[in-house]
């Protein structure tokens, strides 16, 4: 395939890593941001936000010959928008603030030829009733002049190396030329499969994705409910559960977070809010859970006035930086505003101190492990005794263990 000069609109967690990955394919990549930081970073050679192997392959040679940072677009062959697409809080529909803003900004720019991909996630029809109308105030015709086609990205965050490479890829064209000149960009440095369909199809199988494990997710919290009413130890009841054949019952959690999963679900309502009553009730159960987890923190502590406690873990999932959409942020601002002094730490997130956690949970009333990163549960089961001698009310909390395992 010819390398082509590719403009990428967006260079946080996903358009960085593929603006990054195309460039170490060949292609001239030219990463677009408002933020005058992330563009100096980009160009100066520093990612301090970027997982390792991100930061690992950034510094490749060609890589750092092939890529540039811009705050503004230019001309090239293939458009691709990688910017978030938040809810708006009280409406729960996609806020395409970012992905509009970022049509227009390239719309000059446009020529006969040129190819747009969106890669941010957004609700069925929006490439049909929002992209294309955008893109044809160039005075260019989409499927004629002008070719689209959704990509969804498919970013585990935390393995984004691996994710981006070696993840099969959905290919939703308008049109099958706009599919097949998609495809050609994307075989360049993706080694999964790439799964050819249309715009509206992968529109709205990506959205499946993460409901599809949002609402399995709400079931084992519906499980863990039932159990704690009948005083059931949950995880053992679920490995029983699992035992059958045709069973997974996935594990209850402290809430969903990250940027999709709490999100996605919403989408698929805003297009057809009669026929997903049960994707709603999964996103109400889930959304209930911390405050659920703060309850029972409240309880444990119900005796001790004025609490001192340490909150272990602020991410949104164990082993990961993203700090999105984090349920134990949300449980540690429940308890900040009932008047409890909770000191989070976390040794993955920026800007939260970490240490020996036997010195963190000095002369505290409680330590609560929220998201226990592999470090966290190590620690917890080497100097469990140190750390109780340490606080001045050995109560240590922590939730959904399996049974017999730290």
């Amino acid at each position: 395939m010819a390398n082509k000069k590719i403009v990428v609109i967006g260079t946080g967690y996903v358009g960085l890593p593929l603006a990054i990955m195309l460039a170490r394919a060949g292609h001239q990549v030219i990463g677009v941001d408002i933020e005058e930081n992330v563009v100096n970073a980009i160009n100066e050679g520093v990612l301090p936000f970027a997982e390792e192997d991100v930061r690992k392959v950034f510094q490749e040679t060609d890589v750092r010959k092939n890529l540039r940072g811009q705050r503004v677009p230019c001309e090239a062959d293939v458009f691709i928008i990688s910017v978030p697409t938040p809810l708006e809080d009280k409406k729960r529909i996609a806020d395409l603030s970012y992905v509009v803003e970022g049509l227009k900004s390239i719309i000059p720019f446009l020529r006969r030829g040129n190819l747009v991909i969106i890669e941010s996630t957004v609700p069925p029809l929006t490439c049909r009733q929002v992209v294309a109308p955008i893109i044809e105030q160039s005075g260019l015709k989409v499927g004629q002049d002008i070719f689209l086609c959704h990509c969804p990205e498919r970013i585990l965050p935390g393995d984004t190396f691996k994710e981006i490479v070696y993840n099969d890829r959905l290919i939703g064209g308008v049109d099958p030329r706009s599919a097949d000149m998609a495809r050609e960009v994307y075989s360049s440095f993706v080694e999964g499969k790439l799964y050819i369909t249309d715009d509206i199809s992968a529109e709205l199988a990506k959205l499946m994705e993460n409901t599809y494990r949002d609402v399995n997710i709400a079931l084992a919290n519906e499980f863990a409910a039932v159990a704690d009413g009948l005083g059931v130890d949950i995880m053992h009841a679920i490995g029983l559960a699992n035992k059958h054949p045709r069973v997974n019952i996935l594990q209850p959690g402290i809430g969903t977070g990250g940027h999709c999963i709490p999100k996605d679900p919403w989408l698929i309502k805003q297009v057809d809010p009669v026929n997903s009553r049960l994707i709603y009730t999964a996103r109400l159960i889930n959304d209930e859970i911390p405050f659920k987890i703060a309850a029972k923190i409240r309880h444990a502590l119900r005796e001790i006035p004025s609490p001192r406690i340490v909150a272990l873990g602020v991410t949104y999932k164990p082993d990961t930086y993203d700090m999105r959409n984090s349920p134990a942020l949300k449980i540690i601002d429940l308890l900040v505003q009932d008047g409890y002094q909770v000191q989070p730490y976390d040794p993955l997130a920026r800007n939260y101190r970490w240490g020996p956690i036997k010195e963190l949970a000095r002369d505290a009333d409680c330590l609560v492990a929220l998201v226990e990163h592999r470090v966290i549960k190590e620690e917890l089961a080497r100097d469990e005794a140190a750390i109780k001698k340490a606080m001045r009310h050995p109560r240590i909390l922590r939730f959904y263990q399996y049974p017999g395992g730290a």
